[in-house]
């Protein structure tokens, strides 16, 4: 998705990796609501002990939730063992649990990792680590991660079942948010609400337990009423009429097929920046070529529209 200052800078992990933070993979100026970048002023945040979870015996402290080298494992006993890849980074590569989750599921600034294969995701970080695929934090990482540590991280995401993590409802309009120095968008408080215009907002259902990152805990995605119908629509018959869409090469379901992963399930907001990404050059690769001729022409209403789709079908 276009350079995206996007889905985070995640704190040039390698140079700082206690400091760093997720941030937007290179936010598009163009696209706020897309490629979030934390508000100036932030509204006061009153927090104090230890936190908790429903479900989970553990506690910790917000330093702890947000300490990118040992990222919170609320649940451990709910996946296989972690390498030390995901459960504390690789020299001053930041662990890839601190922002996929502990459960692969990620946040709405990161990506979803669950249900990938495993060739999948080797050949994605060989595109960040040659320039292929741009943003502003994975290439840096995928450059600083040796193979083996590459692959068994795949592998330990492969192993993930993919679930709903975000809802998608469509609506007139949302609640007034915020973008946290988190990169996280989140409720504003007593805000009320604003039309969702041409936008795909994305929420926490729970804002507490999203901030601590709790992997039962997941995201509503609202967008604009009539998206799902006619992303169906575009899915099945293609972007301006073209009669081949996405369902030639994802599955009738947009369940994956061969070499072309699941498109069902995925976040809304995630699979609008790929499009818009896809389209500025900043994601290329071997893999996104048959891509291009699909979304080259693709309008923000048209992209809004099949990411609402494909984002409420059942994951696969």
């Amino acid at each position: 998705m276009r350079n995206f200052a996007r889905m985070f800078a995640l704190a040039l992990l390698i140079a700082a990796p206690m400091a760093a933070k997720p941030r937007p993979q290179q936010a598009g100026p163009d696209l706020p609501w897309a490629y979030p970048v934390p508000d100036k002023t932030q509204p006061a945040r009153e927090e104090e002990g230890p936190m908790h979870v429903p479900g989970s015996t553990k506690a910790y402290t917000r330093a702890q939730i947000n300490d990118v080298m040992n990222p919170p494992d609320w649940f451990p006993d709910a996946h296989g063992p972690a390498p030390a890849v995901i459960l504390h980074g690789s020299g001053a590569v930041i662990a890839c649990g601190s922002c996929h989750l502990m459960s692969g599921l990620g946040h709405p600034q990161s990506a979803n990792l669950t249900g990938l294969t495993v060739a999948y995701f080797v050949e994605q970080m060989a595109d960040f680590k040659s320039g292929a695929r741009k943003t502003a934090a994975m290439p840096g990482i995928a450059a600083a991660l040796s193979d083996e540590d590459t692959k068994k991280a795949a592998e330990w995401f492969a192993s993930l079942k993919p679930k709903t993590w975000t809802r998608v409802v469509e609506t007139d309009t949302v609640p007034k948010s915020y973008v946290d120095a988190e990169f996280m968008r989140v409720p504003l408080p007593g805000g009320g609400t604003e039309p969702i215009g041409n936008r795909i907002i994305v929420l926490p259902e729970d804002t507490a337990r999203a901030l601590s990152r709790d992997p039962n805990s997941g995201f509503v995605a609202y967008v604009p009423k009539g998206s799902i119908a006619r992303g169906k629509e575009l899915a099945e018959n293609g972007i301006g009429g073209m009669g081949i869409g996405c369902t030639s090469c994802h599955g009738e379901s947009l369940e994956g097929m061969g070499q072309a992963p699941s498109l069902a399930g995925m976040p809304p907001l995630y699979m609008v920046r790929q499009i818009v990404d896809i389209q500025s050059g900043a994601r290329a690769g071997n893999m996104i070529k048959p891509m291009i001729v699909f979304v080259k022409k693709a309008t923000l209403d048209e992209m809004i529209a099949i990411a609402a789709y494909a984002g409420s079908l059942a994951p696969r």
